[in-house]
């Protein structure tokens, strides 16, 4: 664990949990000097329930357009369309309903937005660049001012950071755009609004929360005030998890599942690197198009294995914290896994041996699997942890 390091607080104002989220909308909105919101909604929610209706009549006649249709992975070209919609309505407030594309697509927007980004080549300025004493930043840009309330329907935890993924369909990349005024201004936790979401995306993205908390914890820069966060979250999310798989309509531990996503964004939120499970997924989630939470079903349990040699104490905590103090990290996450009836091996989504040298040389190329808690010196290694989970 890191005996010295640098904590900076975001710029989330709030966190509003356990209200229904078309009340809360009523009262964050009204609260604000916001005259023409942008309504950025998932297109299935929109299509197959009341939900949106709901929060569509709290934000009343302020709302000035709305876009709902961000495919999965936020392809650069679907944050472009809204970034026009936005602005020709002169938007002063983005309300994002749904998982974790739309939240991303959301946060981008705001980037778009404040730097005039009209095409999506333009998003080539946004990328970031590296400070001087090392830390991955935004570069010189216009910082937004039209900022996001999150209403999140899935448990990936992007509303929790200042990062942005966005998949480039020139290279079928994942990248990730950071600014620190993009983080949402307020997030609306409501765990009735997430009945509708479906199991294996509730589930699966339940196991992405848990990836955080995990590469949080096992991080060669792992610090006591995300061990705080990422330790509760664990054990909210091994507890919630499977209760909400026997019983669908529970909703406290609904509830339960999204306090642990919000806490397993500790790590990250405040300086801590995830590692080679975030690093692989982004390439599997970008050429493949396989969702970020299987990604994380299927490699967690494999680069814990890879890893163990460097952070077997990291490893125990984990254990302790879903329940099974004593027991090998890797297996009891292999397990959980595989009683929530998650994909757990790449040839389960398709992926032969064949594609691994591409994927090893993608996974080098993120930033995340350069600061993997056990040195991954290239793309040899890479290929020796897609082995254990083949």
């Amino acid at each position: 664990m890191s005996r010295s390091g640098r904590v900076a607080f975001t710029a989330m104002k709030e966190v509003v949990f356990g209200i229904p989220a078309a009340q809360a909308i009523s009262e964050v909105v009204t609260k604000s000097d916001a005259s023409r919101v942008f309504l950025m909604a998932s297109g299935t929610l929109n299509r197959t329930t009341d939900e949106i209706a709901k929060i569509r009549d709290a934000i009343g006649n302020r709302l000035a357009a709305e876009f709902s249709e961000v495919p999965p992975h936020t392809p650069r070209s679907a944050v472009i369309a809204a970034a026009d919609i936005a602005r020709q309505a002169n938007a002063d407030l983005i309300i994002s309903v749904g998982g974790g594309s739309v939240t991303d697509a959301a946060k981008a927007v705001q980037l778009c937005l404040s730097n005039d980004i009209r095409h999506p080549d333009g998003l080539d300025q946004l990328r970031p660049v590296k400070n001087s004493d090392g830390t991955i930043g935004p570069p010189p840009c216009t910082p937004p001012t039209v900022r996001q309330i999150s209403i999140p329907t899935t448990l990936s935890g992007g509303d929790f950071s200042g990062i942005s993924g966005v998949t480039d369909e020139r290279t079928k990349t994942k990248e990730l755009f950071r600014h620190p005024l993009i983080i949402p201004a307020t997030v609306i936790l409501d765990p009735a609004i997430t009945v509708h979401t479906p199991e294996w995306l509730w589930l699966s993205t339940g196991i992405r929360a848990v990836d955080h908390c995990v590469e949080g914890i096992c991080s060669a820069e792992a610090h006591a005030y995300g061990d705080a966060q990422a330790l509760q979250g664990l054990t909210l999310l091994a507890q919630g998890l499977p209760r909400v798989k026997a019983n669908p309509d529970d909703r406290d531990a609904r509830l339960d599942c999204q306090l642990g996503t919000w806490l397993s964004m500790g790590p990250l939120a405040s300086g801590v690197p995830m590692g080679a499970s975030h690093g692989i997924g982004y390439v599997l989630g970008a050429q493949f198009d396989i969702p970020h939470g299987h990604t994380s079903c299927i490699m967690l349990p494999a680069v814990m294995r890879w890893n163990q040699p460097a952070n077997a104490q990291r490893q125990s905590l984990v254990a302790t914290a879903m329940g099974k103090a004593g027991a090998d990290a890797a297996d009891v996450l292999d397990g959980f896994i595989a009683a929530l009836d998650m994909p757990r091996s790449l040839s389960g989504v398709g992926i032969g041996r064949e594609q691994f040298p591409a994927i090893a040389q993608g996974a080098m190329a993120t930033p995340w699997v350069p600061r993997n808690p056990r040195p991954i010196a290239g793309p040899e290694a890479v290929q020796e942890i897609l082995e254990l989970a083949a």
